[in-house]
């Protein structure tokens, strides 16, 4: 199923997905980091939202 753009936030909130520029925008937002951190943040802990939350201290 193809994501749609219409809807501002990713299609699963579990996963932190940084090749969608409108999940990019959505979680950056969420987590009040840089687009540079959140693409570190993914590298270093993965793409689970709680291993990049918890990486980030959040």
């Amino acid at each position: 199923m193809a994501d749609d753009l219409s809807n501002r936030g990713p299609q699963d909130r579990s996963r932190v997905n940084v090749n969608e520029t409108h999940e990019l925008r959505y979680w950056t937002k969420e987590l009040g980091v840089t687009e540079a951190q959140l693409r570190a943040a993914v590298a270093a802990a993965g793409t689970s939202a709680q291993a990049v939350r918890n990486y980030l201290g959040k």
